[in-house]
């Protein structure tokens, strides 16, 4: 989402006539779309602004932060930073820097604007895109759930979904231009249209209507969704994905815990057992699909039986990758005022245990694929010298010899030869577009 929200950054200050630079030390205006959800990405911009400020005496630079951020954050960085604002507000950014010096706490004048009006304006931004082959699409905002563990619904605001019309022209220009890889984004992207009660389509019907667009079209290219919520991920949504071949057969379900006793302290609104069944629909109607999901070691009160639960789950569902974190205490969240009880060593000690426990199950799939052929996006090159990397429909990272970077941003066929437990390695078949 913050890459996404860097794009419509980049073309308002574009509009502005500024050029932008990849020398940190260069740069006159400079800024951090901040994630409040970890404290450890909080902790990375305090350092930051930190440096920047020790600039400011030898350099003229103006600093500004969004994305987001927590009230009590908000609070802290408007003592730090030039310019401090919620990111519905991007379009008021060059008002912003041209009466720089007097932003408050309650921002600028927006013209009475409500929030839900402001994020309009801030979708009607067109983004710059910071790569030719793979773009990153809002379609909804804020999040209605309140995880007791999350800072979202105070960081984005509530719920509202972005036009249906805006979201199916974007993805359309972006598959006449030749891109690879769609994301469709959101903090709850299954929940999309259900604050327009009926006025607007629900997700499986958007998926419907972006698979059109790809039945239509003479090349390859995949949609990604992120993120989805187990309650609402319907079998309807599962149904469309499997009618579609544009619709990528990879899907994340972020499961937090695998028992139904801390998914209810974490107000998840779903079971083990609603999960399951979610699951069941997803091996049966799309078989081929790799799984991702989000879990949280050491929350609340977690005791060892409880995290054992969770090693059943990842085990279970068999994860092709799995995003672990520790839990940490988020102001804002409701359980900022439990206990964050679990000691830090045995957090780390579950969380070890738990990424063995992928790296054995998401390994098995990897050697499955060995010695057939897969259609992958080439990405980037490799950290292995002579090789590019690439990551397959499903996300399963290939990496293979090749020294042609003109590869970078097409589709290719690549035979696996080898594999470990989180990517494996092959070699070119064929340079394809697969048309």
């Amino acid at each position: 989402m913050n890459q996404s929200d860097s794009e419509r950054v980049k073309r308002v200050l574009d509009g502005m006539g500024a050029q932008w630079t990849d020398n940190e030390n260069e740069a006159n205006i400079i800024g951090i779309l901040a994630c409040s959800v970890r404290q450890k990405a909080i902790d990375k911009v305090y350092s930051k602004i930190a440096l920047w400020n020790k600039r400011k005496s030898t350099h003229n630079l103006i600093t500004f932060i969004s994305g987001c951020v927590l009230p009590s954050d908000k609070e802290k960085f408007l003592k730090l930073f030039d310019i401090v604002f919620a990111m519905r507000e991007l379009p008021q950014l060059p008002q912003m820097l041209s009466q720089y010096g007097i932003t408050t706490p309650a921002g600028l004048e927006r013209d009475n604007l409500n929030p839900k009006e402001e994020i309009s304006f801030f979708w009607q931004v067109k983004p710059k895109y910071n790569s030719s082959f793979e773009a990153f699409i809002p379609i909804q905002n804020g999040c209605d759930k309140f995880c007791s563990f999350c800072a979202v619904p105070y960081t984005r605001g509530r719920e509202v979904s972005r036009p249906s019309e805006e979201i199916i022209d974007e993805v359309r220009n972006l598959i006449n231009k030749g891109y690879k890889s769609i994301t469709l984004l959101g903090q709850n992207v299954n929940s999309y249209g259900l604050d327009k009660k009926g006025a607007e389509i629900t997700f499986a019907e958007l998926l419907q209507e972006i698979g059109k667009l790809g039945e239509a079209s003479s090349h390859t290219f995949w949609v990604y969704f992120t993120s989805p919520h187990p309650r609402d991920m319907g079998r309807d949504v599962i149904e469309v994905i499997a009618q579609y071949d544009c619709l990528a057969k990879q899907i994340h379900l972020p499961i937090q815990s695998g028992d139904d006793k801390v998914l209810i302290k974490m107000n998840r609104k779903h079971s083990v057992k609603k999960y399951r069944e979610t699951v069941t629909a997803i091996r049966e109607l799309i078989p081929q699909a790799t799984l991702f999901t989000d879990i949280i070691v050491g929350f609340s009160g977690e005791t060892e039986e409880q995290f054992q639960n969770t090693r059943k789950a990842l085990k279970e569902f068999e994860y092709n990758m799995a995003y672990i974190a520790m839990y940490s205490k988020r102001p804002g969240a409701a359980s900022y005022s439990w206990p964050d009880d679990v000691d830090l060593k045995i957090k780390k000690e579950r969380l070890a245990l738990l990424s063995d426990d992928l790296a054995q199950v998401s390994g098995a799939y990897n050697s499955s694929m060995l010695n057939k052929v897969f259609p992958v996006l080439v990405r980037d090159t490799d950290r292995k010298s002579g090789y590019l990397s690439s990551q397959t429909e499903g996300k399963i990272t290939v990496r293979f010899a090749s020294d042609d970077q003109s590869l970078i941003g097409q589709i290719v066929n690549v035979k696996i030869t080898s594999a470990s437990n989180f990517s494996v390695e092959g070699e070119l078949v064929k340079v394809s577009e697969l048309v």
